[in-house]
């Protein structure tokens, strides 16, 4: 038996021994096989707590669970690592400035709101007290401004993953200083943010975030190609990369990341209306130089990694050869319904585009991008 399963079976004998006793307050139940006294349920074990808890598959339940004693409060405070208060509807600022006292050691947290509730002073109880926090999700908190990123800034240095998608009174300074302190950043979801997301905010991400594999500017229009431009030449790591409706950006912007980003799988250009076939020319032939030389299944891995998720919708400019040579060059392209990842809606001139299963009815089936990452 090894350690996990060894675990597991303490668990279910202390488990068993609290049932046999009640679970009152003054009862006590020895257990022969173990020797696990219990006196209650404020005398559970921090792992049979936390394992209980885990298993209620509520967040609630931890957080009722916090106030039961001290003991359960010391322990879910050491224990907890995973929290969402995204199921809260009301008074959610009150909560997480209450709670972020306790669970101290937080390393993913999510306060996505359905209705605008949190304020910066809630981001700020969060950064002065979880320092070990690696994932935030802070989406459609439109009241909060500057304060709430440069708290972050200076108490959450080891975030990886930040959605502030739809915080749209952020500045391009403050989030350009985010980047400065928090560098292991790898998936960044800044969609919305049309005040944050400049070309200047862009060039102090690339400069600071060279391991950033995942970034969502959607609807981000003062974006150029200067920015983006910047974060192929910073960001090499790049796998999936959102310009739907930066207008702004042209062919110069998609050469950049073709030559500069070898491991990107998945291109939102969505309404890029300045998007032409030089840019699609591109793609595909920075494709066919990686799958030269070496021997064969180096060169079907290599392909293999290339695109597998392209929106060029409303990309009114191109024309169906050019687009066919990228669904050609990258094979988990696909223009059919079951494994719809080239996505044309919109461009009445590429209805002739089409996959090879198109040709190939029976070819098996491709795994596309599954992990969008936003």
């Amino acid at each position: 038996m090894d350690g996990e399963q060894l675990m597991s079976s303490e668990f279910d004998d202390s488990f068993n021994a609290l049932m046999v006793s009640g679970g009152g307050e003054s009862g006590q139940s020895q257990n022969g096989g173990t020797g696990t006294s219990l006196l209650g349920w404020k005398d559970l074990p921090m792992e049979l707590l936390l394992r209980i808890l885990s298993m209620a598959g509520d967040d609630r339940m931890v957080i009722v669970a916090s106030g039961v004693c001290t003991g359960w409060r010391d322990t879910l405070e050491w224990g907890v690592t995973n929290l969402s208060l995204s199921w809260c509807q009301a008074h959610m600022n009150d909560l997480v400035m209450s709670l972020a006292q306790k669970f101290v050691k937080l390393q993913v947290l999510s306060l996505r709101q359905i209705k605008p509730q949190l304020e910066d002073s809630a981001v700020e109880a969060v950064a002065n007290n979880c320092h070990d926090l690696r994932e935030l999700d802070l989406s459609r908190s439109f009241r909060l401004s500057d304060r709430s990123l440069y708290a972050l800034a200076h108490g959450c240095p080891h975030l990886t993953r930040l959605n502030i998608s739809g915080c749209s009174n952020f500045s391009d300074a403050a989030l350009a200083y985010l980047s400065s302190q928090c560098k292991n950043l790898k998936c960044l979801n800044l969609c919305g943010c049309v005040r944050a997301v400049s070309d200047r905010a862009l060039e102090a991400i690339a400069c600071n975030c060279g391991q950033l594999q995942s970034l969502n500017l959607g609807w981000c229009d003062s974006v150029t190609d200067k920015g983006v431009t910047s974060l192929a030449s910073g960001c090499p790591e790049l796998r999936a990369l959102d310009l739907c409706g930066c207008v702004l950006i042209t062919d110069e912007s998609v050469v950049a990341l073709a030559n500069g980003c070898p491991h990107l799988r998945s291109l939102g250009l969505y309404y890029c209306q300045n998007i032409t076939d030089r840019a699609m020319y591109s793609l595909a032939a920075n494709s066919r130089v990686k799958s030269k030389g070496g021997r064969s299944c180096r060169d079907a891995a290599r392909k293999s990694d290339g695109l597998a998720s392209l929106n060029i919708s409303q990309c009114t400019a191109l024309t169906p050869p050019a687009v066919q040579a990228v669904c050609d060059s990258f094979p988990a392209l696909h223009t059919c319904p079951e494994r719809h990842s080239l996505i044309i809606s919109g461009c009445l001139s590429l209805t002739s585009v089409h996959c090879a299963c198109a040709h190939h009815p029976h070819r098996p089936g491709r795994a596309i991008l599954s992990n969008h990452a936003y």
